[in-house]
């Protein structure tokens, strides 16, 4: 009995790797150390927007701004980061950069509430004269959120890697399973981690102040970091290889460099290709880059054993498809860039609720708490539609996955933000006109004699838009993207997180410069009773709209996909 358990024990371990190392022992010190990490970055973004106009004098326009920035730095740097692990310095070495910088940033950032010369002093009881931020106060603050970026953008890119480093082994029959068994865990500690944050850390915050508000995330970072590094001798430590991301670059400026070169019809030694390559010849799709993967001189071009002499002179067929791919999805991507948009408009939903009622059950809302609801409304969904709705579909469809497809799950996810918008946009009129009545026009930090649950609607309904739009992108670019692209999906969709949160910052910034022009009140004025939030709200409902327009043309120009292709074949 106990050799079997032995036996099974070993079989989680690479053969080709020392057995000492890897393996299920491994995983408490990895899935703690996102964990935890997680906890500590997510649960300092709730409140920001508070810190940041109370201790800082920020703008609510301003103060978003900022953080729609930080959020895209963090999302971006994950790009840089996942680049790093793959070509240079190895997953274990990134992590370990990552939670350093990470654990400086959450110090500084807690240095911040600690030393009182670090923010400007309190306003003058009598003038009411309040100072601004020196640019030195500016620049530890700014400094604590570029260190807490590059943490995240090393971290998370490549945390679930390197734990499928510790557990992969083709050679045991179960290997499928034990990763799949590791992936739940995985999510299902990041899902309770963010729900953590999102509660424990903001009640904390609110109830506690700045200064252990900002301690415990510090302290949860050093744990995050000490965890990771305690477990150093019993990892398995893949070293860097080339990145996918050369691979793209080395295709472009091969078929740059023979850009005047005659394509025709050839047969299959015309191309290079590599020892795995299924591939014979490249597609016609994107025909302008199958220049660089012709062989013109097979002298110079090869070498004995068939490879590219010159990687930068001549790729591969694989190399070729694998960029056409990329390039392909690019449009339908792009659509997904307004979805989060909608997610990120955090900021002012905290404002809104900090103005109600936030009393549910005898019990006081935390206003930075609003987005449990969304990661409930999220873990609750895919719960239900994995577990009871795609079964039942597939049994009365007699299709294996009955639901529907990528593309439309995408659609679907773009429709319902539209709902949740307009939605967001009447309750802030009611919300607005109430305290009007009330005699609160004057008084930014009044509470109106409505109820925080109103919030809630468009809150569950873009969680839910979350669920369908974000599975379905990811499951889109694996069913597109050949199978050494896998890696790729789940950066490109970080990628658009990015970009959303650069647009979303240069969308209020326009909206706030504009609306405030000629001494009016700005639309997205710290004063929400003064402000017209609800007009902001329609606009981007409206941008919604004109987004789905837009993902419906690229679903037409991008034509059906591989399995709806065998389906029509079926039919």
């Amino acid at each position: 009995m106990e050799n079997s358990i032995v036996e099974e024990k070993m079989a989680l371990i690479p053969k080709d790797k020392d057995p000492r190392k890897g393996g299920l022992r491994t995983m408490p010190f990895i899935i703690v150390n996102e964990a935890f990490e997680r906890v500590a970055s997510y649960g300092l973004m709730p409140n920001m927007i508070f810190y940041l106009m109370e201790n800082y004098r920020f703008e609510a326009a301003s103060g978003s701004t900022i953080l729609f920035l930080w959020s895209a730095m963090s999302n971006g740097l994950s790009i840089f980061g996942a680049f790093l692990s793959d070509s240079f310095m190895g997953r274990y070495l990134v992590i370990s950069l990552g939670s350093f910088f990470s654990l400086i940033g959450m110090i500084l950032l807690w240095l911040t509430a600690m030393v009182p010369q670090l923010t400007p002093p309190p306003c003058d009881r009598f003038t009411g004269v309040c100072s601004s931020s020196t640019a030195g106060q500016l620049a530890i603050l700014f400094s604590s959120f570029g260190l807490i970026s590059i943490g995240a953008g090393c971290i998370r890119p490549c945390s679930i890697a390197f734990g499928a480093d510790q557990l992969d082994n083709e050679e045991n029959p179960n290997n499928e399973s034990v990763l799949q068994s590791f992936f739940n865990w995985y999510y299902a500690a990041t899902g309770l981690s963010t729900i953590i944050a999102f509660t424990v850390i903001v009640y904390v915050q609110d109830n506690l102040g700045w200064k252990v508000g900002f301690a415990i995330p510090a302290i949860l970072m050093f744990f995050s970091a000490l965890m990771f590094l305690v477990g150093s001798s019993q990892y398995v430590k893949v070293k860097a290889s080339t990145s996918l991301f050369t691979g793209f670059v080395q295709v472009v400026a091969a078929a740059f460099r023979n850009r005047n070169l005659s394509l025709s019809h050839s047969g299959v030694e015309q191309y290079c290709h590599s020892d795995d390559s299924e591939l014979e010849i490249p597609t016609d799709n994107l025909r302008c880059l199958n220049r660089a993967c012709v062989i013109t001189d097979p002298d110079r071009d090869v070498n004995p054993d068939g490879s590219a002499s010159n990687l930068w002179r001549l790729c591969t067929v694989d190399q070729v498809e694998s960029l056409k791919a990329l390039l392909r999805v690019i449009p339908i991507w792009s659509t997904g860039i307004m979805m989060q948009i909608n997610l990120n408009q955090n900021s002012f939903a905290t404002l809104q609720a900090k103005t109600m009622d936030r009393q549910i059950f005898n019990f006081e809302l935390p206003a930075g708490s609003l987005n449990v609801f969304l990661v409930l409304t999220l873990t609750i969904w895919l719960t239900f539609y994995d577990r009871i709705l795609l079964p039942l579909l597939a049994k009365f469809t007699g299709k294996q996955r009955g639901g529907p497809g990528p593309k439309v799950r995408i659609g679907i996810g773009l429709l319902i933000p539209i709902a949740a918008r307009a939605m967001s946009a009447v309750v802030e009129t009611i919300r607005k006109r109430t305290a009007i009545a009330e005699g609160l026009e004057e008084q930014p930090d009044g509470v109106v004699n409505m109820s925080v649950a109103w919030l809630l609607p468009p809150i569950i309904l873009l969680g839910l838009a979350e669920a369908f739009n974000s599975i379905g992108q990811i499951e889109f670019y694996y069913s597109q993207f050949p199978k050494s692209m896998s890696s790729i999906a789940v950066a490109i969709f970080t990628f658009g997180t990015a970009v959303a949160d650069m647009i979303g910052s240069g969308l209020v910034d326009v909206v706030d410069r504009v609306t405030s022009r000629g001494g009016e009140e700005s639309w997205l004025s710290s004063n929400l009773n003064k402000g017209r939030l609800d007009d902001y709200y329609w606009l981007i409902t409206v941008l919604s709209m004109i987004n789905f327009v837009y993902f419906l043309v690229c679903c037409w120009a991008y034509g059906p996909t591989k399995d709806e292709k065998e389906e029509r074949l079926l039919e």
